[in-house]
């Protein structure tokens, strides 16, 4: 009779739960929704800039990594338990060392932290080395609610600020009821627009308490410290709109200051601004609300108003 070598068996057991992690945790659009979390999602939010896709990938080589030691060292135990137990093996062994085993148990560790710091190291490379901008905007953190600033591109080009605060659940069922997607404790009064496929500098400080400006889409995530400035780079691969939140505790209304970034095409993102800069809050508005139907498939107020009977 032919036995299987123990090994093996705990080989095929690494190979078969790392090639069922891999399709557990890979991230795909069709199990998240666009910019924000949704009940019963599985995976991480759907990336929506290189960063945010490297780091999707890396947490997902990473937990197929853990998952395969954990099988293996489950598996391990349990054959131990059963092969070496006290009835099977009335005398133990006296056997103290494996030079092979103590090389390999060296090794092994080795090898597997060299193949996670690789892609590590060209994550954060990719993070931290910041493309020329085409548009930045400055963050600014309050208690309870932020403030976006758009510096002017040329001399005498006029400085505008966006002020961002969430919506009450009243206002968030009118915004329903326009046909707009408008999701409870994310969605703001007023929405910051960036241009597609364009690289944008996020400089982040705060006026008060440290606060931390986090869009899950594009992979950004950074404190927001009073008296300092930090900064961030994303750039949108796609139109939509994305929703953060602050994730640094800073205080009794921490989670309901929400980020919405709505990402739309350079021709509509010159208008707003322009509409901005002189002023006209209003047609700016306007602007925002048509972009934003037109990003839920709705042409019209009254399109909506039908979709909602």
């Amino acid at each position: 009779m032919t036995t299987t070598r123990p090994w093996t068996l705990l080989g095929l057991l690494a190979i078969a739960a790392a090639a069922g992690a891999a399709l557990g945790f890979a991230g795909s659009p069709a199990l998240a929704t666009q910019g924000y979390a949704t009940p019963g999602q599985i995976g991480l939010p759907v990336p929506a800039t290189e960063v945010a896709r490297g780091i999707n990938e890396f947490y997902d080589f990473v937990n197929i990594i853990i998952i395969a030691i954990t099988l293996f060292v489950l598996g391990l135990m349990i054959y131990v338990m059963v092969r070496f137990r006290e009835s099977k093996n009335p005398v133990p062994s006296k056997t103290t060392h494996n030079t092979l085993l103590e090389v390999a148990w060296t090794v092994v560790p080795i090898l597997i932290l060299v193949a996670i710091a690789i892609p590590s190291f060209k994550l954060l490379m990719l993070q931290y080395t910041y493309p020329k901008p085409d548009v930045t905007i400055k963050a600014i953190g309050n208690a309870w609610f932020w403030e976006h600033e758009y510096p002017g591109t040329t001399p005498g080009d006029k400085t505008f600020t966006v002020t961002s605060n969430m919506l009450s659940d009243e206002e968030v069922a009118e915004k329903v009821k326009s046909g707009i997607p408008t999701p409870r404790l994310l969605a703001v009064d007023n929405e910051i627009l960036v241009p597609v496929n364009k690289v944008v500098h996020m400089l982040v400080t705060s006026n008060d308490v440290i606060h931390n400006w986090t869009i899950q889409s594009f992979g950004s995530k950074i404190d927001a410290v009073p008296g300092r400035l930090t900064a961030t780079w994303f750039r949108p691969e796609y139109e939509g709109v994305f929703y953060g939140q602050c994730s640094e505790l800073c205080g009794m209304n921490h989670a309901f200051m929400p980020i919405a970034v709505r990402v739309v095409k350079q021709e509509t993102f010159d208008q707003w601004t322009a509409a901005m800069k002189a002023g006209d809050r209003k047609k700016a508005k306007e602007i925002t609300d048509r972009v934003a139907l037109d990003q839920a498939g709705i042409k019209s107020v009254a399109d909506a108003a039908d979709q909602q009977r």
